[in-house]
């Protein structure tokens, strides 16, 4: 057992014993001590640590904690609204007591007596959601579920979301592991942004310069591949994970120049061997630090491989992609088709349903198409221009 596991299993212990005895019982000062000393030889050797507790999963760092799978705590603490933990190597014991009584108090559903305070000067230990801030939504009754719709739609941005992608990209390009944490968060807020009343909201994206691309189908492909999903009747859990596949399926495009990004004439055999490559380097930069998702790995590298066997790369002996993969195929070819490139005009979205509809059983999975096109005839949608929420300053997730 790592160390930042051991910790968090006594934090689950001492929690537990809180929640059973009073303050200053035996008890329950015997299992903060043991917790408090397992998290000093947590910070023995880091300035500052992060938890991260998303989906029932603990992590670390970047690092998902596989020693901790099926570790009740990380779905509880999310439910209480405590997604992230840092806390610092200077740590003091009445810090961290003070700590265990909010969690407890958080827990319990009561208002916590010291929060307010402890927002005056910085704590050594710091604690709250990963969720990105979305706007409040007026409620009106007697609405009808399109006027409602069409309010909620109104009001989405997508602001946090393009920023917290092209920080990402950015800490990718710079050699940083991918920021999982901050992944997820994107994840669960788009999806929270897809949903009002009973009607599926995709405020998808749109260009007005071409190197805006990426972001913008990274954003549109994971909310598409949420919704279908969603769709085919997939779990929350698994609706998630191929939430972040879409997000991440082209990560590998940030290894190709921009200038062959946004060529407008056609490509040479060197720059579509280069375009060609980024199934594979995507694969590459999601595995080639701990932590990394195996299903985003997987679609990555195969969101290009045909349901016949063709396309890229070449799989030998050709075999069908991941489920996950053919979903994530279908919406990466839809929004390609409904956006602006250099060297095309962006198809009407009835258009590129239709070419969808006729790759059917060639190119993409009939089951995962049909699914999609109901989705695409019964939801709501309307384009976001990306221009409109890049303005603002980059963010630091």
């Amino acid at each position: 057992m790592t160390n930042e596991g051991g910790f968090l299993i006594t934090l689950g212990q001492a929690l537990a014993t809180m929640g059973l005895y009073a303050e200053g019982h035996p008890a329950r000062e015997r299992v903060i001590d043991a917790a408090f000393e397992q998290l000093l030889e947590v910070v023995a050797n880091n300035a500052t640590v992060q938890f991260s507790f998303l989906g029932g999963e603990a992590i670390v760092g970047q690092r998902p904690m596989t020693e901790l799978a099926g570790w009740e705590w990380a779905a509880r603490l999310a439910g209480a609204g405590i997604e992230r933990i840092e806390i610092d190597a200077e740590v003091s014991r009445p810090a961290f007591v003070r700590f265990m009584d909010e969690v407890c108090a958080s827990l319990a559903g009561l208002p916590s007596l010291t929060s307010d305070a402890r927002q005056l000067v910085r704590s050594a230990i710091r604690y709250g959601t990963l969720r990105l801030e979305k706007p409040a939504r007026e409620t009106y009754v007697g609405s009808s579920t399109e006027a409602a719709a069409a309010v909620a739609m109104s009001e989405i941005t997508l602001t946090e979301e393009v920023e917290a992608i092209a920080w990402m990209h950015g800490e990718v390009e710079r050699g940083e592991a991918i920021p999982y944490a901050e992944v997820e968060a994107v994840v669960g807020s788009l999806s929270a942004s897809m949903h009002a009343e009973r009607r599926l909201l995709l405020p998808l994206l749109t260009i007005k310069e071409f190197d805006q691309y990426t972001l913008s189908h990274s954003c549109n492909v994971a909310m598409l591949s949420i919704g279908l999903a969603e769709r085919v009747g997939l779990d929350p859990a698994t609706v998630r994970a191929f939430g972040v596949a879409g997000l991440l399926h082209d990560i590998g495009k940030v290894r190709i120049p921009r200038e062959v990004l946004i060529k407008p004439g056609r490509f040479t055999d060197e720059e579509r061997e280069l375009i060609r490559q980024h199934p594979a380097d995507g694969a590459q930069i999601i595995l080639s630090r701990p932590g990394g998702s195996d299903l985003a790995a997987v679609v990555a590298y195969e969101h290009h491989i045909y349901l016949d066997g063709r396309g890229y790369p070449t799989v030998v002996p050709p075999r069908a992609a991941h489920y996950a993969s053919r979903i994530v195929h279908v919406c990466d070819v839809y929004d390609a088709l409904c956006t602006e490139r250099p060297y095309r005009h962006a198809w009407a979205p009835p258009e590129a349903l239709a070419y969808i509809e006729q790759q059917s059983g060639t190119e993409l999975d009939p089951v995962v198409v049909t699914a999609f096109g109901s989705m695409i005839r019964e939801a709501t949608i309307a384009p976001r221009p990306v221009a409109e929420v890049a303005e603002a300053p980059p963010a630091t997730p």
